[in-house]
């Protein structure tokens, strides 16, 4: 499936608290293949619990993808100042590159006053990596793990 922010059968709507269960069930089902990436099942975004994640979206902003009256895709952002920081982009792994990740970081861009915006995800994760790259993101930092792998931080100038 491929989409678009102009496809119609793909609704993308702000995030909630409300949302909170599905959002939780998308983003276990995601970060499976980053915990066999990385050969370890106890990632944050695969060992949160529904009540902390509840009280993350209280004040956390964010946009959902809907598709068919189903979360198909999240992503989580907070403003820092005059900077955007994107987190825990997470799609069902059946709508995984259709497009849906691109759709949900270009409406979290658009949405915002910050002037940058950024990520970060693991070394490993090379497909993230290219799609970050691919949406004009650059890498500014590398924090080495100590097991052979690293944190990358990239960051876009978002005006």
């Amino acid at each position: 499936m491929s989409v678009d922010a102009e496809d119609p059968t793909v609704e993308v709507r702000p995030i909630g608290p409300e949302d909170a269960g599905e959002v939780l069930t998308v983003q276990r089902a995601a970060f499976v293949s980053e915990a066999l990436i990385y050969g370890d099942p106890d990632q944050p975004a695969l060992t949160q619990t529904l009540a902390q994640l509840e009280a993350e979206l209280v004040d956390a902003g964010g946009h959902v993808a809907i598709v068919d009256g189903r979360i198909v895709g999240a992503i989580r952002t907070r403003e820092r100042g005059d900077v955007l920081e994107i987190g825990r982009i997470a799609i069902a792994p059946d709508q995984q590159g259709g497009g849906l990740g691109r759709t949900l970081l270009a409406t979290a861009e658009r949405t915002t006053r910050c002037r940058t915006a950024e990520l970060f995800t693991g070394s490993l994760s090379k497909a993230n990596i290219r799609l970050y790259e691919d949406c004009g993101y650059e890498e500014f930092e590398r924090i080495e793990q100590g097991d052979g792998t690293a944190q990358v931080f990239l960051r876009k100038r978002l005006r």
